[in-house]
């Protein structure tokens, strides 16, 4: 099939169903996924769609960014296995940082019935922040940022930026809208990622938890440069994708 007739089959679907998925037309159409990134970024460039996480939508009704609910119903199994791997890197006695997103806010609830005390987080994250203090547990210590909510429940500008300074964090985990070896981490929000690029200085280690689908993606405001990322934990990297300095921890997605 050629480029034109996958992107008029992608047209096609967003038209029909409101989206579509990456993971969804690599089945359908058999081909990788880069591929169909590509074939999504020629029809965000000509303005037929918007990239979202994990796919597309159609652009007129795509110009706020995605809510955190929204982003939840998407690659939920490979976040839930990223999260999973995640947790073996937390230490007893450590202080860490976690930042707004999904797959760190599953991290969160994975903490919360550990057995990983004593222990401080640091969050932006509203809904990681409730899933830690809902555990009444004082071996947990939450400190949550202040800031003015986003839509996707991060809180976000100089208050929460100044929150983070001064702080020293063991290891702080990082959600992204995006990774690109040439744009770096990025996001649609510039307030975020001003939060996000604290949260990274106040870090002895970073490690970003992202899924397969933010590859490619990239958003408007930069956070960092893969150069800055300690360690990567994901689900998989896209064939032909050379990332030599880049510490990458694939999280077995088979059986979750």
């Amino acid at each position: 099939m050629l480029a034109t007739q996958r992107q008029d089959l992608i047209l096609e679907r967003i038209k029909a169903d409101g989206a579509v998925r990456v993971a969804d037309l690599v089945a359908e159409l058999d081909v990788s996924d880069m591929t169909i990134r590509r074939d999504i970024a020629e029809l965000a460039r000509r303005g037929q769609v918007r990239r979202v996480h994990g796919g597309a939508v159609d652009a007129r009704h795509a110009a706020h960014e995605p809510g955190f609910r929204a982003k939840l119903e998407i690659s939920g199994v490979e976040k839930a296995a990223i999260a999973r791997a995640a947790l073996a890197l937390v230490r007893p006695g450590s202080a860490i940082g976690l930042s707004a997103g999904t797959t760190t806010h599953l991290l969160a609830g994975l903490i919360a019935t550990s057995d990983i005390r004593p222990l401080t987080v640091v969050t932006n994250s509203l809904p990681a922040a409730e899933t830690l203090h809902a555990t009444a547990d004082p071996a947990l210590t939450v400190v949550l940022t202040g800031g003015t909510p986003t839509p996707s429940d991060a809180l976000v500008g100089p208050l929460a930026t100044q929150a983070l300074r001064g702080l020293r964090l063991d290891v702080v985990f990082l959600g992204v809208h995006g990774m690109d070896p040439d744009a770096g981490l990025t996001t649609p929000n510039l307030l975020e990622a001003e939060t996000d690029r604290a949260m990274i200085a106040a870090a002895g280690q970073v490690v970003v938890v992202a899924d397969r689908t933010k590859w490619g993606e990239t958003g408007l405001s930069r956070i960092a440069d893969l150069a800055e990322v300690d360690l990567l934990v994901t689900d998989a990297v896209p064939d032909g994708l050379d990332l030599p300095d880049l510490d990458v921890l694939l999280a077995p997605t088979s059986g979750a």
